[in-house]
């Protein structure tokens, strides 16, 4: 009798799981994604303490880094942010530095410092930075020889003296110092190349501006007013305000340069980046130059994909080779 029971039991319930399996099947909403893999992850690393300062303050300078999940060792690019010098947020401009990643390259976004601190604390700190990367290639996955920075404004200004002052080592100071600060690829967007004439071309009132002490590069070179010293111009020294400028250490044999800048740019005039192409090329070398029509300071035109995409093709072309190349081969063929 109980056989008969458990029997009778499984075979009511045996079809209606079967048709409730049927229902789930054929249930509407149900899809089929087939996905083609086209991209690499990349991982995120921050709060990186690449410098601790501890002179005339006690500070740690941070990166954060975009590392693409790829096997083989991979070329760098440090970026610099814009900030007038007085700030420097270095997690800005990720759409940048986020097409770079996926593109291939190390991003390493670094924070320097700005005033009240005087100059060359911000280029030392910059150098810093490429020393650090260095140093540490095989605990990210970089290629040491195949290194490059980029910067926006102030950050402009910073990369253009990493890459002008290739081979001077009165910049190298703090840690890593047997290894080059050297980079192999420069790369500056609306940036300052001569700090005594930013506002050239703009109104008297701007030009007034720039000549008082209180002004950025002047605080930057000279510092703050300050017990019996009541501040100076950026154009009282021109011999120290050249030395403190990229325009000051053009030579020749640099590494490739893009240069950039808006035609509209109300904030750094649009001069600075053509005295530097042309400086350059009186120097015999050949950097790429792009005046973008109608671009300001900072605004949506440098947010755009062609934008982008024309910096991440010129680092592809300077830093990783033509696309597709395998950046260990490329690496081999560079050692």
């Amino acid at each position: 009798m109980k056989k008969y029971v458990f029997a009778s039991l499984l075979a009511g319930l045996l079809p209606t799981t079967f048709q409730a399996s049927a229902q789930t099947a054929e249930a509407p909403g149900k899809q089929t994604l087939k996905v083609e893999i086209t991209e690499t992850p990349v991982d995120v690393i921050s709060n990186v303490i690449y410098s601790q300062i501890t002179f005339p303050t006690n500070r740690q300078l941070r990166m954060t880094l975009l590392v693409p999940r790829t096997p083989q060792p991979k070329p760098a690019i440090v970026f610099y942010p814009g900030g007038g010098f007085m700030t420097a947020n270095h997690d800005s401009f990720i759409a940048m530095r986020m097409a770079l990643a996926k593109a291939g390259f190390v991003v390493a976004a670094a924070e320097y410092r700005t005033v009240p601190d005087r100059f060359p604390a911000l280029v030392i700190d910059a150098k810093s930075a490429v020393r650090y990367l260095r140093a540490h290639a095989g605990q990210f996955g970089i290629d040491p020889q195949r290194i490059g920075v980029i910067g926006d404004s102030a950050g402009g200004y910073v990369a253009q003296m990493v890459g002008t002052t290739n081979g001077e080592k009165q910049f190298d100071a703090g840690d890593f110092t047997e290894v080059s600060s050297d980079v192999q690829a420069a790369a500056t967007i609306y940036g300052i190349s001569n700090l005594m004439n930013i506002g050239e071309g703009y109104s008297e009132d701007i030009q007034k501006v720039h000549a008082s002490p209180a002004v950025t590069e002047a605080l930057l070179v000279h510092g703050p007013a300050f017990f019996n010293f009541a501040g100076s111009s950026i154009l009282s020294d021109p011999k120290k305000a050249l030395d403190a400028s990229p325009m000051g250490h053009v030579k020749s044999n640099l590494p490739p340069f893009l240069i950039m800048h808006g035609s509209a740019d109300p904030l750094v005039s649009p001069v600075q980046s053509e005295q530097l192409y042309k400086a350059m090329v009186e120097k015999g070398n050949k950097p790429d130059y792009i005046v973008v029509e109608g671009a300001g300071h900072g605004d949506l035109y440098w947010y755009q994909p062609a934008l982008i995409d024309t910096v991440v093709n010129w680092f592809k072309k300077h830093l990783a080779g033509t696309a597709g190349t395998d950046a260990t081969a490329d690496s081999n063929q560079q050692k």
